[in-house]
């Protein structure tokens, strides 16, 4: 393919209840959409999709002000924009997405950094992979419509121009090897139609009925953790924790772990949002548990990213953490690159985004995968489009349980649209997402009945 032109939309969203990331509170976000054309190798012109959410509170955590980042953001996305319309390259997704993301993307935040940032803070990393995203996830919806096939259909030696070796490198101290392996070898071939969700229980959330204030929304939708789990069948619950607050972190494992028993919840995980210093932290929480609460314990099944995300500033051991549970990647796991050097401090699980490109995403599951570290699909509020190649990647992976998705708690309106063609996928029943409407050409999107495109 080459990539033609490009037009962008920046879509505000509301969000219905405030959601806590670390020390800063999201009531609002607004997405990137792309819709990208481009001639595949008949000269046919075809047209894919890619949406990504902005999440400043993640993608840029700082004292800055909200406004001072997140314009930051969309001017980054607007440069990208006009940079890649027209992309002199030619290639498959995966060749075009690696030179876009790993090749000409750091040069285009040193310089906007240097320019635009300079004397101020720079914009991190994972900001620009965000701003990146939604082109990249286009171009391989793109892909797909090119060859007439579901986009995951196309990561095999007879679509892809080169092998895993092109792009990866093995361990030093494994026997893996990716000549002659392609994405496909690393993705579920026999999929189910529904998968295991799990729901987001945010640091300002009311547990039960006894915790509301009074200023909780009157809209028809749960206010509360138990109406969630009873309207949804919930079995997997995330739980948002401060991560330097050592009584309040453990009071609340307590607590949602009672609701849990209660109310027949089989799996847990604790998140930390990067804001643990030292493993003894985690580790005491766990100890202390196991003691105290072996129930609530045992029904964690994995710990995600409680540690800084700049994993090359901070590089702590913590193989005692992933000793006691799986230790998951998040944050940190921004290509596989940052996967490796994470599998050498002791972690043994990555927690995958779309936002972070799908080009990245598919990269770092190979990885992982062949480097025996099991896998995880997390979300980042994803409403409409970008629910769709979230929910595929959960889909294909092979996680350890299903897939998060956490949209419908925080705007499920926004996505109003699109539940209308893919309702499985905007409303969790049974404790699952159905993805059973998901089909034809590139992320099975079906555009033309979404009447807002």
């Amino acid at each position: 393919m080459r990539i033609g032109s490009i037009t962008h939309q920046f879509v505000p969203v509301e969000t219905r209840v405030p959601l806590k990331f670390g020390t800063e509170t999201l009531t609002s976000v607004t997405c990137s959409r792309i819709r990208l054309e481009a001639r595949g190798s008949s000269g046919a012109k075809v047209t894919g999709w890619g949406e990504t959410p902005l999440s400043v509170q993640w993608v840029w955590p700082s004292e800055l002000p909200y406004t001072e980042r997140h314009e930051a953001l969309m001017a980054f996305s607007e440069s990208l924009v006009e940079a890649w319309t027209d992309w002199e390259r030619e290639g498959d997704a995966l060749e075009l997405g690696h030179d876009l993301v790993f090749e000409d993307l750091p040069k285009r935040l040193d310089a906007y950094n240097d320019i635009e940032r300079k004397g101020r803070e720079p914009m991190p990393w994972l900001a620009a992979l965000v701003c990146a995203s939604p082109i990249d996830l286009a171009l391989h919806d793109a892909f797909g419509h090119s060859l007439g096939r579901p986009t995951y259909a196309c990561y095999d030696g007879e679509s892809l121009a080169h092998d895993l070796s092109r792009y990866l490198e093995p361990a030093e101290d494994s026997k893996v090897r990716f000549g002659g392996r392609y994405p496909a070898d690393y993705l579920l071939s026999d999929l189910p139609e529904s998968l295991p969700v799990w729901h987001l229980v945010g640091g300002l959330d009311p547990l039960d009925s006894l915790e509301l204030r009074g200023d909780e929304p009157d809209d028809g939708y749960p206010v509360h953790l138990r109406e969630w789990i009873r309207r949804d069948g919930l079995s997997c619950l995330k739980i948002k924790l401060r991560g330097n607050d050592y009584e309040w972190d453990y009071r609340r494992l307590l607590e949602v772990g009672r609701i849990s028993a209660e109310e027949g919840v089989d799996h847990l995980t604790t998140d930390f949002n990067c804001t643990v210093t030292e493993p003894a932290y985690v580790n005491d929480i766990l100890d202390r548990l196991a003691r105290e609460d072996s129930s609530t314990h045992c029904r964690i099944l994995y710990v995600e990213q409680p540690f800084p995300y700049d994993l090359e500033m901070h590089r702590i051991p913590v193989h005692s953490v992933a000793d006691r549970k799986p230790l998951f990647m998040d944050e940190s796991a921004h290509d596989w690159k940052h996967v490796r050097l994470g599998r050498e401090l002791g972690w043994n699980g990555v927690a995958l985004k779309t936002c972070k490109t799908q080009t990245g995403a598919l990269l770092s599951l190979c990885w992982a995968k062949a480097h025996g570290m099991s896998l995880m699909v997390q979300d980042l509020t994803n409403p409409m489009l970008a629910q769709i190649p979230h929910a595929l990647l959960g889909h294909h992976a092979g996680t350890i349980m299903g897939v998060e998705s956490n949209g419908m708690q925080f705007y499920p309106e926004a996505s109003i649209r699109e539940a209308r063609v893919h309702p499985g996928l905007y409303q969790r029943r049974g404790g699952r997402l159905d993805l059973s409407t998901i089909r034809g050409p590139g992320f099975g999107y079906r555009i033309e009945e979404i009447d807002r495109l």
